[in-house]
Parts: C-alpha cells; structure tokens; sequence
C-alpha cells in the first residue's frame, strides 16, 4: 500500500510539471504569431534600395477640402423643348418625308393630312360669314327703323342677337380651320381643299417618327416628336440622408455615359420637396453653358461640392490601392531616428496601415481613420515601389 501511494504521487508531480511547461510555452507562441503577423505588413530597405526608390518622408497636413456629396442623374430637357405633335382632327397621312434625326426649324412643314371633314367644315364657314353679313344688314335697317319707332323694339334685339350669335359661330369655325391648318386666305377667295398642312412649333431635332404615307391618324395619336436641346439641364437623384447639404447655387461637376472623359459644369437651381418611393429627392440643376454633344436621358454622374472644411489630408501618391483597400506606409519607430544620408545607415524600415479615405482635391486626399497621423513620418512619394518590394518578398517566402 505505502508502494502504491507513492507511485501515485510521482505520477501526480510529473503531470503538473508538464501543464505548467505547456502553459509557459503557449503564450510564447501565441506572442511569435502575432509578431509575424505584425511583421507582414513591414518592409525593409537598404541604403542603396531606398535611394534607388526615390523615396520622401513628409507628414500628413491640415487642408481646406471641398466635401462633396456624389449622385447619379440624367440629362433632361425642358417641357417646353419637347413637342409632340398630332393632327388635331385626325385624317390620311398624304405627305411627309421627316425621318428620325433630321433638322427642322419653326414654321416648318412636317406632313400634309387629307380629310373628307375638311370639305364640311370649310363649307360651313363660308355660309356662315354669309349669314353674318346678311345679319348685320338687317340690324342696320331694324335700328333705322327702330329710330324713327316704326317697328316694334323686339324686332331689333333679335337682330341684334342674330349678329352675335353668327359672330360666335364664324370665329369657332375659324379657329377649327387654324387647328386643322387649313389656309383661311385660300378660303376666303372661294377655294375649298380637302387637305390640311401641319408645321413645326419649335425648332429642333426629330426623335420620333409614327406615320407613314396613307396612314390614318386619331386626333389623339402622335405622329412625331420634336426635341430643343438647346437647353438642357441636369437631374439628379440625391439621398434624403444628404439634402440638407444641398443648397441653391452649389456647383455641380459632372460627366456622362458617352464622354467620361471630359466634365461638365452646372449649379443646382432647384430642389424638390417630395421623398420618391427610393428615398431620393431630385435635385435640378441648370448648366454653365450650353455644350454641345449632350444628348436627352444621357446617364450622368455627378459630384456636388458643398464647402470647404479642415482636414487631415496626403497627397494622392501618398496613398496604394490594393486589394479593394487603401494603405500608407509610416516608417518604423525604431527607424524614425536613423539618418536615410549618413553612410553609416544601413536601411529603414516602412510598416503599411490601412487607412479610410475621405474627400479628394487638387491633388490631396483627407485621410478619416486611424487617427494619430500627425506625428508620424509618413512615405509621400515612392509607396507604390514600397507595396511592390513588399508584395515580391512575401512571394519568395511562400515560395520557399
């Protein structure tokens, strides 16, 4: 029994020895793991290699920054520089030869409408002029009459209502022929025609086309579409999260679908009061000049600046895109003291930090996040030859 529990007890020694080694050992690793991992962001330079690199320190400076707010938008056109355009009492398309795309100035013939109506109307027109001249004959001879009290006073206020409701009459059908386009000078010397012209209101562009020759067309059908694009403007979809930035007279930078490469200004002249169904608000903004080449419904990006503010900022090659994130490089704190010209220097040391953009002018670019910038040495020029050099090393290692 005295054997067994002494066994025991030896056996009870050599497993608590061993937890206490393995727990000393593991933080250990735990420590050389994150050490690694901190190290994998760090690149080393000699002397030759940093000179080489071309490489500036600097610090991150307080800039004033214009902040933007970003949307999206079309390129809209005025009410009143869209027309479309119908025969108002309908009829057989008998002539046109617009075509999608052509020119036409104001005045201008677009299509010529035949109609069996027109033969009524214009008959009616005729006759009533008649009527109208024979009407007023008669109020001149029953007023006479009506002075010297030959004839009864009813007599001369139903010539006299006669006259009017001729006048009325005349000037309906008058205004008939003008919608339909009949030529009232052709008819007032006798000549009776059974087609109608139709003109162009606007000058512009034609965008559409719906008739063809024999055609019959409604009153209500369109039969073209005329646009001025003379005048264009912007309209843009702002988040409501972002309207109170928005103000009247901000100016607008934006670009197009079929000519990102080249930028167009405006200013915003108008905002709407109504939240639409996608939490948006339109924003109409006028243009600084009328350019050419802008077409109706043209996609637009645009950037709208609301002022300028204070902030951290870095030049733009400051800054390495990579992998869907931004980075710098800040020399090593252990380096920070060394002298980049002493020949006694034998490298530096850079390690890389993600960092959160902000706005963007002229060339610099403010920095949100982290904070602490400000005294830190910072590479401003050459960080793209720091990602590379990195980025290789890290290549040979996974390689070996």
């Amino acid at each position: 029994m005295k054997n067994i529990l002494i066994v025991l007890f030896l056996l009870t020694g050599i497993w608590s020895c061993g937890k206490k080694q393995e727990e000393s050992q593991q933080p250990a690793h735990q420590d050389e793991e994150h050490h690694e991992g901190e190290e994998g962001n760090v690149v080393e330079l000699t002397k030759a290699q940093y000179e080489t690199a071309a490489i500036q320190l600097g610090a991150a400076s307080t800039r004033n920054l214009s902040d933007v707010v970003t949307a999206n938008g079309v390129i809209d056109i005025p009410p009143q520089n869209l027309v479309s355009i119908s025969a108002p009492l309908g009829g057989f398309v008998r002539k046109t030869e617009l075509l999608q795309g052509m020119r036409v100035k104001k005045g201008q013939l677009l299509a010529t409408i035949e109609n069996p109506d027109f033969i009524q109307i214009q008959q009616d027109f005729l006759e009533t002029e008649s009527k109208l001249e024979y009407a007023q004959q008669e109020y001149s001879r029953q007023l006479e009459l009506s002075k010297e009290n030959i004839n009864a006073q009813k007599v001369l206020q139903q010539a006299t209502s006669e006259v009017k409701t001729q006048k009325a009459r005349l000037a309906g059908l008058r205004e008939r022929l003008v919608t339909a386009g009949i030529n009232l000078t052709t008819l007032q010397k006798g000549t009776i025609v059974n087609s109608a012209t139709i003109h162009s209101p606007i000058s512009g562009s034609v965008t559409t086309v719906n008739v063809n020759l024999g055609k019959y067309v409604n009153p209500t059908d369109v039969m073209f579409e005329i646009v001025d694009t003379d005048h264009l403007h912007v309209e843009l979809s702002i988040f409501e999260q972002d309207i109170p930035k928005i103000k009247l007279g901000q100016l607008v930078r934006f670009t197009v679908s079929n000519n990102a490469g080249k930028e167009y200004l405006a200013k915003v002249y108008l905002i709407n009061q109504k939240i639409n169904e996608d939490r948006t608000v339109r924003v109409h903004c006028h243009l600084e000049k009328d350019e050419a080449g802008l077409l109706p419904q043209n996609f637009v990006k645009a950037v709208i600046e609301i002022g300028a503010n204070p902030v951290l900022a870095l030049p733009d090659q400051a800054i390495v895109d990579f992998e869907g994130a931004s980075y710098v490089f800040i020399q090593r704190p252990e380096a920070a003291g060394s002298d980049s010209s002493s020949e006694q220097s034998e490298g530096m040391a850079f390690e890389m930090v993600q960092v959160t953009k902000g706005v963007s002018e002229n060339g610099y670019t403010q920095i949100k996040s982290p904070q602490g910038f400000e005294d830190q040495k910072i590479v401003l020029k050459g960080a793209y030859a720091l990602l590379s050099t990195l980025k290789n090393s890290e290549e040979e290692e996974g390689g070996h």
